[in-house]
């Protein structure tokens, strides 16, 4: 389960992961909280327009990578990590039981460089997922309505953190799924415009790939809450 803000928050940072995992059988499914309904300066446009258009294009970039999408349908540029919100994550955790749940993260202000400042809403989506995550899907007493409507507490596995502040301790092979990648982010097109997203992508994933012997690769913070006995994974500490 990917959980992130906007439409094209998956597919600039961790597609080539979702990809991957559905590509092998996993079942992928994202959770994206705001309608990115307010991230365009086109003249005329209208935040219900725009809510429109970016739902069908998460659609369709989700199902290039093999993925299903939830909306949660929030207000974009507002969003804020809330027990309601948390509360509809462990929800949706409690009836999908995902063994991995990917998120960005909650402490990150300033990404490497100087130009840039991360958006309130992905620090804020981070905040509510990494607290649906641990302990609220796993307490039996926290919500007693879940459990009456038979919603049973459950355990993630792993927490994979993308763009942490915390140095990576694995990285995901995406050699294969690179082009997935960039397919399912040029389907954001009211974002993208004319901009040809491959050269920038390649380039990115290639220099973390550089640094643990792959072509290609995304680097996470994983967190470890479950063992998955006799897992065979590609990973570098």
């Amino acid at each position: 389960m990917f959980i992130y803000a906007h439409p094209d928050d998956i597919e600039f940072g961790v597609a080539g992961t979702a990809a991957l995992w559905a590509k092998y059988g996993s079942k992928v499914t994202y959770v994206v909280i705001t309608d990115g309904n307010v991230g365009s300066h086109e003249a005329g446009i209208t935040a219900e327009k725009l809510a429109e258009t970016r739902r069908a294009e998460q659609t369709a970039a989700a199902a290039i990578a093999g993925a299903t999408c939830i909306f949660l349908g929030y207000h974009d540029g507002l969003l804020q990590p809330t027990l309601e919100l948390r509360k509809e994550l462990v929800r949706l955790i409690r009836r999908h039981r995902p063994n991995v749940v990917v998120s960005g993260d909650p402490t990150l202000y300033f990404p490497s460089g100087d130009a840039y400042i991360n958006h309130p809403d992905h620090r804020a989506a981070a905040q509510a997922a990494i607290d649906a995550v641990f302990p609220a899907a796993e307490m039996h007493l926290l919500y007693p309505d879940l459990d009456a409507e038979g919603l049973q507490p459950h355990k993630v596995n792993y927490v994979y953190v993308s763009w942490s502040q915390q140095p990576p301790n694995y990285y995901v092979d995406i050699t294969e799924t690179i082009d997935i990648k960039i397919e399912a982010l040029r389907q954001h097109v009211s974002q993208l415009g004319d901009w040809n997203p491959e050269e920038r992508i390649k380039e990115w994933n290639s220099g973390t790939g550089k640094q643990v012997g792959f072509k290609f690769a995304e680097s996470y913070r994983r967190i470890t809450l479950k063992e998955i006995g006799g897992e065979e994974e590609k990973a570098s500490g």
